[in-house]
């Protein structure tokens, strides 16, 4: 009782007399047959205080419609351009002119994201990444704009081979010299940071059994300490950005900073997507604001105030995918709020989270290890449910190799395991990885209805699937 009231009062201590602290913005995105003009949506953004938006491409009515708005603006140039901006200098030089210097500065535009999550696109474009990004800096340099508009590229956390805990975070061993190097090195050198998408549903959807849901949606909790640095963290969503951090302090760039591009929860899903709930969305965005707006950066970088952007500004109705796809938005299309929360720090002042009786008594727990029984089984395996979909299937996986800390070594290009190369195959290793290094405890075979226990030893191609670790 004793360390609530000095929290609440701490916190209140901070909304009312904040100085220096992080920022929030929105991503507008428009997969969706009904949503308002790009007019409307800009007073929509003022009305609520929101001041940085990110966009995911170069759109000329929404580029007009924030022109002088005052809105900071994160343009994107798509994963689908990146080849020809990266071996044509002159293609770079001709989007930059006709999408960047066209309406800047009356469109306040602060930063070009080139691709996004390129890792992990099936179009293989990671090749052409950090080329495409010196042409588009090299055309910003030649219209005297590379001191005002930063360059980056968000990056998925499925670019972390290990995310648990934060202190072992560590950059994909194949993507480090090729990508990671010489991208950090051109952030340092252009004064840039590092765009991160986290989504803490992801993880919680997969292991409901194991990380506690007051961990996730940044309510009162005991905490998780973390066994490498002896530090305690509060929220999953401190723990993975503290893994990119503690990524990049591997590599010797401990002075890039980060921008958090992506980051929501979504109102609706469908009945196996765990945690997808109004009140859930309600709570993790509004107490995301508070956590960001009221200062203080991660338990490891302590003095890192981060700008935040939540995914998205509306329900978007085309979007393929389950239903939470369809369900990320703060506003329904005709502009009415989803759920009530404030996004400025006047806002917070009012703001109160209402976790339901059957939520707010929870107990964190070790998000890897604890609250779960022995298995009684003998030899048995953790294998991908197939029946689920490639989209469950991928979303165990990045949290298998990322904060589950599953041995994924055998299943990157050129490993004995790689082959075959489907995500069943690879989904298949990392679970039972996990679930092995878990001692094949009671849950840890679950990943959200994504995997299954069977008795007989699986078999990928050539690939044999440990009993033990």
């Amino acid at each position: 009782m004793e360390r609530g009231f000095i929290f609440c009062f701490f916190l209140l201590l901070c909304i009312f007399c904040i100085a220096d602290a992080g920022s929030i913005g929105v991503n507008y995105g428009r997969i969706a047959n009904n949503l308002p003009s790009a007019v409307k949506v800009v007073q929509l953004l003022k009305s609520q205080g929101l001041q940085r938006v990110k966009v995911f491409d170069a759109d000329p009515a929404v580029l007009k419609a924030l022109s002088g708005s005052s809105i900071k603006v994160t343009v994107d140039l798509p994963n689908e351009l990146l080849y020809s901006a990266a071996k044509r200098q002159s293609f770079a030089l001709s989007w930059v002119q006709r999408n960047i210097a066209a309406y800047y500065p009356s469109t306040q535009i602060e930063a070009i994201a080139v691709g996004n999550e390129v890792f992990v696109d099936p179009h293989n474009t990671t090749k052409f990444l950090i080329p495409a990004m010196k042409n588009i800096h090299q055309a910003l340099e030649k219209l005297n704009l590379h001191s005002d508009i930063k360059i980056s590229s968000p990056i998925a956390l499925s670019a972390l081979q290990s995310s648990y805990p934060s202190s072992a975070g560590a950059f994909r061993s194949e993507l480090i010299e090729p990508v990671f190097k010489p991208l950090l090195d051109f952030l340092r050198q252009t004064g840039s940071y590092l765009m991160v998408n986290a989504y803490p549903f992801f993880a919680y959807e997969s292991n409901s059994d194991v990380i506690s849901l007051d961990y996730a949606l940044f309510r009162e909790n005991p905490g998780v300490v973390d066994a490498g640095n002896g530090l305690r963290y509060f929220s999953l969503f401190d723990a993975q950005i503290d893994a990119v951090f503690a990524a990049m302090s591997a590599l010797k760039y401990d002075d890039i900073r980060m921008v958090v591009t992506e980051t929501g929860w979504p109102s609706k899903g469908d009945e196996n997507e765990l945690g997808a709930s109004l009140q859930n969305a309600a709570a993790y965005n509004g107490n995301l604001i508070r956590r960001i707006l009221t200062g203080g950066g991660t338990p490891l970088r302590p003095k890192a105030d981060l700008t935040v952007y939540l995914f998205a500004l509306f329900n978007e109705n085309q979007k393929n995918g389950p239903t939470s796809e369809r369900n990320y938005g703060l506003f329904y299309p005709n502009e009415q709020k989803v759920y009530d929360i404030p996004f400025t720090v006047e806002g917070l002042k009012n703001y109160k989270d209402n976790p339901s009786p059957a939520s707010g008594g929870q107990q964190v727990t070790n998000p890897v290890n604890g609250g779960v029984s022995k298995s009684t089984t003998g030899n048995t395996w953790c294998v991908a449910n197939s029946e689920v979909g490639k989209e469950k299937l991928q979303a165990g996986l990045d949290f298998a190799c990322g904060e589950g800390g599953a041995d994924c070594r055998p299943i990157q290009p050129g490993a004995s395991c790689y082959n075959p190369n489907t995500i069943e195959a690879h989904a298949s290793f990392a679970f039972n990885s996990y679930y092995q290094k878990n001692g094949r405890k009671a849950g840890t075979c679950y990943f959200g209805g994504s995997a299954l226990v069977v008795t007989q030893a699986p078999k990928y191609g050539e690939c044999e699937f440990p009993t033990g670790y």
